[in-house]
């Protein structure tokens, strides 16, 4: 159903972008689904002594096809988060999850009137991750370490671009405690990150006394119990717990950009990170004992959030 929802959403999007377009025109022409339509894939490093490429999980995706206006990509079919536009029809995008996994692209090509033509296509790429030792000291301490939001700091959340080269919130940013009064469950929350030292996996456990601060429907990012319309606010959540590991970050943000270039990524949709409007992949952009500042993609397509959180 997941699934379903959000190639739904993509194509009500599209077709109202078409449609809002072409207001005065009468004929739409020859109405041909897009057709032929091919995704070509290179592996990094792959030959026959690496089949699954070489480490990197860089992954050259390029896509083909007749009467074709344009491409939405969904990398991973089975991560819940949303298709997106790829105006070029071509892109290296790294898959990040540690070791050897498996992998459906499906892909979503529109023509005229909103005409689609769905492809899918399955690979298997190897990706090799060691994480600094001292971030990991810094976020779960001797075993277990909690934070919170920290709302007495200027910019503890805001939001940009999501960008390869702006790591700032240049849209908007939050002046402290600026969630108080309408949504103090922002602020109340908190997310215990632990390392079990007999399986050396990490975990993420969230309380929510107040509630999880989120939108509703496809956009609070799978959250379990969200309801499907309403304001952006605090919204019965009973807390979860998830695996996560630490993977190298696929924003591509430039190398001169201020980043760890190390990500936390969750497992599944019951825990999230400060917003819970936002998907899996948290970019490290700092990260002390006491400190820790992320950045991450917005459900909205086009939106990268900041968050700025404290050890308790």
């Amino acid at each position: 159903m997941t699934r379903f929802l959000k190639y739904f959403f993509y194509f009500v999007l599209f077709a109202g972008v078409m449609s809002s377009c072409k207001k005065q025109e009468i004929h739409m022409g020859d109405l041909t689904a897009p057709s032929d339509i091919v995704i070509n894939t290179t592996i990094v490093g792959q030959d026959a002594n690496h089949p699954d490429g070489d480490g990197s999980g860089d992954v050259n995706i390029q896509l083909s096809g007749k009467n074709v206006l344009a491409y939405y990509i969904d990398y991973n079919a089975t991560d819940g988060v949303s298709p997106e536009l790829l105006n070029s029809g071509q892109i290296i995008k790294k898959y990040t999850s540690v070791g050897v996994n498996k992998y459906r692209i499906t892909v979503v090509a529109y023509g005229k009137g909103a005409t689609a033509t769905t492809i899918t296509k399955d690979i298997q790429v190897r990706s090799d991750f060691t994480p600094d030792a001292e971030i990991v000291t810094d976020l779960v301490g001797d075993g277990s370490k909690t934070w919170s939001m920290n709302k007495d700091v200027p910019a503890h959340f805001g939001v940009g671009p999501w960008s390869t080269t702006s790591v700032t919130p240049e849209w908007w940013s939050a002046a402290p405690n600026e969630k108080v009064s309408c949504c103090n469950c922002f602020y109340t929350a908190t997310f215990t990150f632990a390392k079990d030292a007999a399986s050396g996996t990490y975990s993420l456990t969230v309380g929510s006394p107040n509630g999880a601060f989120t939108k509703t429907g496809a956009l609070a990012g799978g959250l379990p119990g969200i309801p499907a319309s309403g304001d952006e606010g605090c919204y019965d959540y009973g807390g979860g717990t998830s695996t996560f590991s630490f993977v190298p970050s696929s924003s591509g943000i430039a190398a001169s950009a201020p980043s760890t270039k190390t990500a936390i990524l969750l497992a599944g949709n019951n825990t999230y990170i400060g917003y819970g409007a936002v998907q899996k992949e948290y970019e490290i952009l700092s990260i002390t004992s006491t400190a820790l500042k992320l950045r991450v993609r917005g459900t909205e397509t086009g939106n990268a959030w900041y968050l700025t959180l404290k050890a308790d």
